[in-house]
């Protein structure tokens, strides 16, 4: 298949077709129906103005006959277009109409999300996989050169100013196949799927969804899932990512309908080539966007050791967040089997200018304030710090080494930001390589990296524990601290918070141990861990306490956070 043609996106296969001048762009398949989706609008919302022009052609006929007068335009003047047919000489005359057509319908194109697919070998009149970031350059220019050729002969002169907009793909794939399981396994019906081999992404990556927050958990399913659709699953139209989540080894298929929140991935969790895993079974599986009619459910494979999440395809999960969070409750659930405690907070490995060291973990639920807490910090202090290492933005988890001592790892490279709660200007400093989420709506995201997989997994120290209070208006002091495990206990267990807008919940909302995705679904066990973490921290006398981050207190969004962090940052230099 040459492309696959969606509501707000496009796939084009270039291993299939490779448009390589501009008669070939205008004479594909895929610009054909993308122009006739356009001028089905444009008779929809009845403008008028364009369809001044469009009403010159028949209209069973427009969409040819207007791609032919483009194809004219690129090789014969005004004059020798208008003695081909009378229809073209009408069309002609409102030139200035037709240039903004042409204007109108270039904007219209470059708000679709656009993909490229590559497959790591050669098919027909197609691009080989070693010109793989070359074709991206290559498809980019050529549609420019369409644009501007056309565009230039309805102007009557070359542009004065030309901008090298990114006119092509916003992101590629090159694509291979990954067939991990045997014949007979439960999960060969997988063994079609494409799988990635490498992602090439032009900046500035803005896409939209049908959802802008998450709603609930993940129940655990009590039959493995992939029952409910294996038999019907179209491999072909899912893409697999493999990732390192934490310690785990993850592949992600997810169906193309859903591409923006696949190709985000690769700025939250290390991306792993199909290559370097290539026939290894991994620690989790999820598949996103499957045939099914219910909600997302996880499951545990025991027989086979694979921990499963399924979500279904829908407009109800149309959020990066679904992607995200499903992921994190696996391995959460992985790590509490194996006796290690799942942390829903942000971490940081701060250097002080004096050289002394300090690993500060903030645990909440989404939307306490531990990123904008963090992000303060790193204002304030100033030059006081000479470096600030995010260790986890989102979720963490605490590890007993040999010696019994608790060190802290990551799980993801990235951050998942809300926008409205950071400083103004943070975007455009992330801009070149932050990936943006309906950047015009409340709960606005976007998605960074913010360390390498090897500084997430080297295993860190716990020198501060504190839980982020929201909601508390007034406090003695920004951060207070707790004398006995049990007194901190109580606090962290309970995970109160006001919500903020992130997800369903409104007003003050409680949390087992602030975690939603894992713990919840695993409480029993998990406060085994919890009662062994806590003791064990007091013991190495781990300040432990709360930082009154005041986040979701009317008119401190960003006073509360600012002044907990000046605060922490005066404890940091005692």
């Amino acid at each position: 298949m040459e492309y696959a043609l969606g509501q707000r996106q496009v796939v084009m296969n270039f291993s299939e077709k490779f448009c390589k001048t501009e008669n070939e762009v205008l004479s594909s398949a895929c610009f054909a129906e993308v122009w006739g989706k356009y001028i089905k609008n444009l008779y929809k919302t009845e403008n008028q103005t364009f369809l001044s022009v469009l009403n010159i052609f028949p209209k069973s006929k427009v969409e040819s006959a207007t791609i032919l007068l483009f194809k004219l335009l690129l090789s014969f003047s005004f004059e020798e277009i208008s003695l081909m047919d009378p229809i073209f000489q009408r069309a002609l005359e409102k030139r200035e109409v037709l240039y903004d057509l042409v204007q109108n319908f270039y904007d219209y194109w470059r708000k679709l999300e656009r993909y490229a697919v590559i497959f790591s070998r050669v098919t027909k009149d197609g691009v080989e996989s070693s010109s793989f970031i070359e074709a991206q350059n290559d498809f980019n220019d050529v549609v420019l050169k369409t644009y501007r050729s056309i565009c230039e002969k309805l102007y009557g002169e070359r542009f004065p100013i030309y901008r090298q907009l990114p006119a092509g793909v916003n992101a590629a794939l090159l694509i291979t196949k990954n067939e991990w399981m045997k014949k007979e396994s439960p999960y060969h019906f997988l063994a079609k799927a494409e799988a990635i081999e490498q992602i090439l992404i032009r900046p500035p990556f803005i896409s939209y969804s049908e959802k802008n927050k998450r709603t609930g958990t993940y129940p655990e399913a009590k039959e493995n899932p992939i029952n409910w659709f294996k038999d019907n699953f179209k491999a072909s139209e899912y893409y697999c990512y493999a990732a390192r989540v934490g310690s785990a080894l993850a592949y992600v298929y997810f169906h193309r309908d859903y591409l923006a929140h696949g190709v985000t991935l690769c700025n939250l969790f290390e991306f792993v080539p199909v290559s370097d895993v290539k026939n290894q079974k991994p620690d989790l599986l999820y598949i996103f966007g499957a045939d099914y009619n219910d909600e997302s459910y996880f499951y545990y494979d025991n027989e086979n050791d694979i921990h499963i999440g399924v979500a279904p395809h829908n407009a109800s999960i149309d959020y990066f967040g679904y992607m995200k969070k499903m992921l994190l409750t696996l391995y959460n659930v992985k790590m509490i089997g194996e006796g290690a405690l799942p942390i829903h907070g942000a971490c940081v490995h701060i250097t002080m200018k004096s050289g002394a060291t300090k690993n500060i973990v903030i645990i909440g639920d989404s939307g306490a304030g531990k990123s904008e807490s963090l992000e303060a910090l790193s204002a304030v202090a100033g030059d006081n710090i000479s470096s600030q290492l995010t260790i986890f933005d989102d979720m963490g988890t605490f590890k007993f080494n040999e010696e019994g001592n608790i060190l802290a790892y990551g799980t993801e490279i990235g951050a998942f930001v809300r926008l409205d709660d950071m400083t103004s200007g943070y975007a455009y400093k992330e801009m070149d390589r932050a990936i943006f989420m309906n950047p015009d709506k409340v709960n606005s995201r976007l998605v960074i990296p913010v360390a390498t997989y090897p500084q997430i997994m080297k295993g860190y120290k716990v020198d501060m524990v504190l839980y982020a209070n929201n909601y508390d208006a007034e406090c003695s002091s920004e951060v207070e601290f707790y004398s006995t495990p049990d007194e901190a206990k109580q606090i962290f267990i309970r995970g109160a918070r006001r919500a903020k807008g992130t997800t369903q919940e409104m007003g003050m909302t409680e949390s087992f141990f602030a975690n939603p995705f894992g713990p919840v679904q695993k409480e029993a066990e998990t406060r085994v861990i919890i009662d062994k973490v806590f003791n064990q921290l007091f013991k190495e006398n781990t300040p432990v306490g709360v930082l009154h981050t005041r986040l979701a207190v009317t008119g401190m969004e960003h006073t509360g956070p600012e002044s907990a962090a000046k605060r922490l940052f005066e404890i940091l230099e005692q």
